[in-house]
């Protein structure tokens, strides 16, 4: 008979913690989830969804990651189930060459410190939230599941960066994220269209506040548009995405940005926010494009830039088959899905407008070269399937 477990998943954001807690035994049941926002701020609050139950959301104090983490405990400890905690699955942004979860050790909490330059908007509240549950319960295991993981498959020339080689040697490399959605993603596409289809070329967008492209062959990650860290690639929410570095030496000199404002620039004042300077929420921007000419541009430039990615992964890919929108974008805007696509004829694409619109699974024409499906991601879960497996695997050895 097979254990039953019950397990916390941690996504920890610079200014957020995402929870959500299973109970595994055949399949994984979820019993509640939510979050605590604005962490740092005087509006942070936590919301939660309790299944089949209540949802509430309340105010609390929370200056840091600390203090965010020993409240969220404090907060789970009264809820059903919880006292049965089997394992924490924590998302970690930056694994670097980790390819798989693994337990969290002392010598693993280690390298992650040593190497939370590579990551400074993630990885030290990564840490925090690890210790803090470590100091409340000792005896709990605790497993990292990596974004960076899916992306390790990538040839050596998508890792590769053209700066002296001494400091690829040093670990300055493109690493890729939202490798656990990505992971689901595919996961999900073998479940609706079979083996045969999850291995075929396929390009994964995953748009939200954060956004990304991954070309996908023969079930393995080839290519991805995010790097170094998650500031790169598109522009994002409030990211800027890729940067002539010309700039960053212009304004550091001209402008005297320091290089944290520069940081704090490019990661939290940029993107749809620093184009629009109105909004980083494309459902506020789509909602005054036809009066806002900054808001027009944002979204314009958005897509536009998914589309140039969409045809250079093409032709790394050698072709296309899928293509996927997920994420709060890309699984809830059938308008920008539609302008991704526009003009994408020439590779196969053609969408159906009245399924796109009515958001259906299968987007695209009858006829067309390429399926084009809308799959919702959850990170969280994938997370409960990772721990689920280390914890099966570890009481077998």
């Amino acid at each position: 008979m097979q254990k039953t477990q019950y397990i916390l998943t941690v996504n920890g954001g610079s200014s957020s913690i995402k929870f959500s807690f299973y109970k595994s035994k055949a399949s994984l049941e979820q019993l509640f989830y939510g979050a605590i926002e604005n962490i740092g701020t005087s509006k942070a609050i936590l919301h939660f969804t309790i299944i089949a139950g209540e949802q509430k959301s309340s105010s609390i104090a929370a200056a840091d990651h600390d203090e965010a983490a020993n409240q969220l405990i404090d907060w789970l400890e009264k809820q059903e189930g919880f006292a049965s905690i089997t394992s924490i699955g924590h998302r970690i942004v930056q694994g670097m060459q980790h390819t798989k979860p693994e337990m969290i050790t002392p010598a693993l909490l280690s390298e992650l410190k040593k190497i939370s330059a590579f990551d400074p908007e993630h990885l030290p509240e990564e840490i925090k939230l690890i210790e803090v549950f470590s100091k409340r319960y000792p005896l709990l295991q605790q497993v990292a599941c990596f974004d960076t993981s899916f992306h390790t498959t990538m040839p050596a020339v998508a890792k590769m960066l053209s700066i002296p080689r001494k400091y690829f040697n040093k670990g300055i490399q493109r690493y890729g994220f939202h490798g656990l959605s990505y992971a689901y993603l595919m996961q999900e596409l073998e479940n609706l269209a079979g083996t045969e289809a999850a291995q075929k070329k396929i390009i994964l967008a995953h748009l939200g506040s954060g956004a990304s492209l991954a070309a996908v062959k023969d079930g393995k990650s080839i290519d991805t548009t995010m790097g170094f860290t998650p500031a790169s690639g598109l522009p994002m929410s409030t990211r800027s995405g890729d940067l002539d570095p010309g700039v960053a030496w212009y304004l550091m000199q001209f402008e005297k940005l320091s290089p944290a404002a520069f940081n704090h620039l490019i990661n939290h004042e940029s993107g749809l926010l620093g184009v629009s300077e109105t909004s980083s929420d494309m459902r506020e921007l789509m909602a005054i494009e036809n009066t806002d000419s900054r808001a027009a541009e944002a979204i314009e430039l958005f897509c536009y830039q998914i589309k140039k990615w969409v045809g250079a992964f093409a032709a790394v890919l050698c072709g296309l088959d899928i293509l996927v929108f997920s994420g709060g974008i890309g699984e809830h805007s059938p308008e920008i899905r539609s302008e991704v696509c526009d003009c994408l004829e020439f590779l196969g694409i053609e969408l159906d407008e009245i399924k796109n619109m009515n958001n259906e699974a299968v987007i695209s024409t009858a006829t067309s070269r390429v399926i084009v499906r809308v799959i919702a991601t959850n990170e969280e879960l994938i997370i409960a399937r990772l721990v689920s497996v280390v914890l099966n695997n570890s009481t077998k050895k």
